[in-house]
């Protein structure tokens, strides 16, 4: 099966496996989201699927300043500003989100904050993020990040920063480390097979050391939103290995193969391409279940009816969107707010003047 005709809104750089995985972190949030299950249960897509997303976060920033060629000092100022201004946007689009009664716990205003302090490390040498990257995690076991509980009720900058930084449900302290991850795997050149096979190799035994140590030493949990060095390393390699792996499975060079994989997952890739549309519409679909049990009528929650309902319209409708139109309608609001809002800043700060 060959993958659609490419239109002209697909031309550029987007990477076959990097969208796939992104539709498939979206499409385990649909399932962790939308079954029911008893207390204390856990499914495998729960945490995994939110960490997947945003490890590719880290791949998805790195692409947009140069993915193994850095953009040069000369060349920054604008793509940093753009990021700036898109986290600001996540952030009051996160917060309305989560003032919908959905029952999940919204990302995006987490996902911005993760944004603003990963911009200032974007042109740092690997080993200098992997060197950071550690130093969050022995930071985040010091002051217990992960662990507390919250007060919803309070409203001070001390329960701001506990409840994104340190015992939210995605602390920022915690989770960078998995866009930490995505950058430094984007600064490894996604295209080199040997980039591919390093991350799927050592994504996997990640994955068997956060998991085994879980499964045999007493005390130890991997459990999903623990915050617990076991699931960082554990969840943060599954999700590692899984784009690696979808990278050297859908590379060109792969022959007839690549192309059967693309093809076939073209639909998933589509749902990938447009990963803040889609989770958006999710929310809101899940917000009106929400409200139509509480108004009563013997109205059940939908469970897999839901899931398969959300599964196959967006499926079908990211396809038909990407195919004639290329950009989702989000990611396409967002584009121009920020060209927009660029547009308004002195020529010099936007990084137009000589470039080096």
């Amino acid at each position: 099966m060959h993958p659609p005709a490419v239109r002209p809104h697909d031309r550029g750089a987007r990477v076959a496996g990097v969208d796939i995985a992104r539709g498939l972190a979206i499409v385990g949030m649909f399932i962790a989201h939308a079954i029911p299950r008893g207390t204390g249960s856990e499914l495998i897509v729960d945490g995994r699927s939110s960490i997947l997303f945003a490890t590719l976060a880290g791949v998805s920033l790195g692409i947009m300043t140069g993915a193994a060629r850095p953009l040069r000092p000369g060349q920054r100022s604008d793509r940093i500003e753009a990021i700036l201004v898109r986290a600001i946007m996540l952030f009051v689009l996160g917060g309305l989100l989560t003032s919908l009664p959905s029952g999940v716990a919204v990302i995006l205003d987490y996902y911005a904050l993760m944004f603003l302090v990963l911009t200032p490390l974007l042109f740092l040498r690997r080993w200098m993020l992997a060197v950071i990257g550690g130093i969050f995690l022995a930071v985040a076991a010091w002051l217990g990040a992960g662990q507390g509980e919250l007060d919803g009720t309070q409203q001070s900058l001390a329960h701001f920063i506990d409840y994104y930084f340190l015992n939210g449900t995605y602390p920022v302290l915690i989770w960078t480390v998995f866009l930490l991850t995505g950058l430094i795997a984007a600064r490894s050149d996604l295209t080199r097979e040997k980039t591919q096979v390093a991350m799927a190799g050592f994504g996997a035994s990640a994955a068997v050391a956060g998991y085994g140590a879980a499964a045999i030493i007493p005390g130890i949990s991997a459990a999903a939103h623990s915050g617990t060095l076991a699931e960082v390393v554990g969840s943060g390699g599954l999700a590692i290995s899984i784009i690696g792996g979808l990278l050297w499975l859908t590379a060109p060079r792969r022959g007839s193969l690549g192309r059967r994989l693309r093809g076939v997952a073209w639909p998933v890739g589509a749902i990938g391409s447009m990963p803040l549309t889609i989770y958006t519409l999710q929310i809101l679909a899940l917000t009106g279940c929400v409200l139509l049990i509480e108004r009563g009528g013997g109205v059940e929650y939908p469970g897999w009816p839901l899931l398969i309902g959300m599964l196959l319209l967006s499926l079908i409708g990211a396809s038909l969107w990407r195919y004639f139109l290329g950009q989702g309608p989000l990611e396409r609001l967002f584009a121009a707010a920020t060209r927009a809002v660029l547009g308004r800043l002195p020529r010099r700060s936007l990084g137009m003047g000589t470039r080096t």
